[in-house]
């Protein structure tokens, strides 16, 4: 079975797809006289006339009422009762009972106290959120395991970012101070409450890891973070902060959408006009200004660059306010600014688990998403032994309407690194009726892909022919897009399922370049299998290879040298900064110790 069965209604939206929760203590009212009764009364009164009319009217007033309050009460009570809406297109499957098979969790996603896990995730996250208007943050340590425990250091520097961003946050008189001084022409009043704004404008694994940067880096310069509240954010994920909201007002006095590259109050512009002093002539910094947009979008130029370097970082300390434009990973490049490298090692001993703990602190599905990814895993995974994700994004051309294929070299590149690293079984050259071995061991396949192509292709290998272990492989897709949607709320809330999914897998193949596949590692702390991008339509050897870490790649990281202000190679400065595998130029963090 490929995917789940159809739906007769498409887009999520009725059928079969949306399944309610039972009323919880539901209003008990005694019957109230039917409608034509108050008509009635209505009639009457009008005959009457005087005050016999007035005490009718009163009457048929409170009748009315009796009949419409409990109406409106239940309705009200429905709708707050209700189900979340199956994300997918696709009905799960009648369940055999009521328990879920894999942890004993009862049918509905409700917490259950029976369950021994570790719902704060080794104390990133803290008691107090309400469970009900966001039941991931507690509930995704039953669907994963984390190889990593956060240090006390990083936890000590949470808990102190939630009270600045509390203090400092929308609503607050810091913030509404420190909001007045970015439309003023005075000089700055320092404050505690500065400020890091992070606009969003690229797809959904990209703004994962660009959120996670701007965290990191908030969290290095004591910065509130506010993220762009036009882009979905609050459709896809639940406020990470206890008693304040990250997104940013709807009245912020600054059209920080229209900031690019070449805009006055860009730093690398700002630096070329010699108007702030930065790496390049300190001697002409004047006053300081009450915000500088910072362009790390992967066209930047030299001058946007040296926001890298640790005088320019210097200079950028003493301003109130950040507006970020970025659609990368730039992490790695935090780690080579000598004045955030004590801190970092403080808070990741284990230096390839900035996003793992990072991701799972700030990430939590919307209750539309958790529901659909839960309710997907026990239909299709829970049952299986062993868990296997295959993460697929093409990346050849084959006419602009067919670049997901099909393209049989992509499917025998996949098969070839599943079955090579012992993730699949082989495939015997009988037919399956015909094997020999038999064993009741099931292995579940989870595919994402715009295509459907490719995961209909592995079914169908497995099931014309036996494996030569007799062990049963079964393969499902949630969904298959034909091609990228980034601006189309649907599409974005069923891929943010699907990464959550992929990360609930015990091994994953992931391809190379893809930022989706980055989220969905890091998230689950596995180092994934990574297939390698082929050339001339012919399978690569190895047709894939291990990563060195769990860690996201530095698409376009510099390559400049601040001190010796020149170029240099920036994965050979320290042991714990390498080019990643997929992208010869890029750079990610790993856990070593030596060159």
């Amino acid at each position: 079975m490929v995917m789940g069965r159809p739906s007769q209604s498409h887009g999520g939206g009725g059928g079969g797809d949306e399944e309610r929760l039972p009323l919880r203590g539901g209003l008990e009212t005694e019957r109230a006289p039917p409608p034509h009764h108050a008509a009635e009364q209505l009639t009457e009164a009008r005959r009457g006339g005087g005050g016999r009319l007035w005490r009718a009217s009163v009457r048929a007033g409170l009748v009315l009422c009796l009949l419409t309050v409990p109406a409106v009460l239940l309705l009200l009570r429905w709708q707050a009762d209700s189900s979340p809406q199956w994300v997918f297109d696709f009905e799960a499957p009648e369940e055999d009972d009521d328990q879920d098979i894999q942890d004993d969790m009862s049918d509905d996603i409700s917490p259950s106290p029976y369950i021994e896990y570790d719902r704060l995730l080794g104390g990133l996250l803290i008691e107090g959120f309400d469970e009900k208007s966001c039941r991931s943050r507690y509930q995704f340590a039953r669907y994963h395991k984390s190889p990593s425990i956060p240090s006390p250091y990083l936890i000590e520097r949470l808990r102190k970012q939630e009270v600045l961003q509390k203090r400092c946050g929308p609503g607050t008189k810091a913030y509404k101070e420190a909001s007045k001084q970015l439309r003023s022409s005075q000089s700055i009043n320092m404050t505690d409450c500065n400020y890091l704004i992070l606009t969003i404008h690229a797809g959904l694994g990209n703004r994962m890891l660009e959120i996670t940067s701007a965290f990191l880096y908030a969290l290095l310069t004591n910065r509130i973070l506010l993220v762009d509240r036009y882009k979905e954010i609050g459709d896809l994920f639940c406020e990470p902060f206890p008693g304040t909201s990250w997104l940013i007002p709807s009245d912020f006095p600054l059209n920080y959408g229209e900031f690019t590259q070449s805009s006055p109050e860009s730093y690398g512009n700002m630096l070329q006009n010699k108007v702030a002093g930065g790496n390049t002539d300190r001697s002409l910094a004047g006053i300081q200004p009450h915000y500088v947009y910072l362009h790390l979008d992967g066209n930047y130029g030299f001058h946007d660059k040296l926001f890298f370097c640790e005088d320019d970082q210097q200079f950028l300390l003493g301003v109130p306010w950040l507006i970020i434009r970025t659609d990368m990973y730039f992490v790695p490049s935090l780690f080579l600014i000598p004045g955030f490298q004590d801190e970092l090692r403080r808070l990741f001993p284990e230096k390839d688990t900035v996003f793992h703990h990072l991701a799972r602190y700030l990430f939590h599905p919307t209750n539309n998403i958790w529901y659909s990814v839960t309710k997907y895993y026990r239909s299709y995974l829970a049952k299986a032994e062993k868990r296997v994700g295959i993460q697929i994004r093409i990346y050849e051309t084959k006419g602009i309407l067919q670049r997901n294929g099909p393209f049989p070299h992509i499917l025998n590149q996949i098969l070839s690194c599943a079955q090579n690293e012992k993730l699949l079984p082989e495939i015997g050259m009988t037919e399956r009726a015909a094997a020999d071995t038999q064993n009741n061991r099931t292995i579940a396949v989870l595919t994402t892909s715009l295509s459907s192509w490719y995961s209909y292709q592995i079914q169908k290998k497995y099931e014309e022919h036996p494996t030569v272990d007799g062990t049963t492989v079964k393969v499902y897709q949630p969904s298959h897009e034909e091609y990228q949607r980034s601006r189309n709320k649907k599409h974005n809330m069923k891929a943010l399922a699907e990464i959550y999914l992929l990360s609930m897998n015990d091994e994953l193949i992931t391809s190379g370049f893809s930022t989706f596949g980055y989220a969905a590692q890091g998230l689950a702390g596995l180092k994934p299998w990574i297939m390698f991008r082929s050339e001339n339509h012919m399978v690569p050897d190895p047709p894939c290879g291990r990563a060195m870490s769990i860690e996201p790649c530095f698409h376009q990281a510099p390559f400049y040298d601040c001190k010796a202000k020149r170029d240099t190679d920036l994965g050979k400065v320290v042991p714990y900064v390498r080019h990643c595998e997929d992208v010869s130029w890029g750079l990610k963090i790993v856990n070593e110790t030596q060159l």
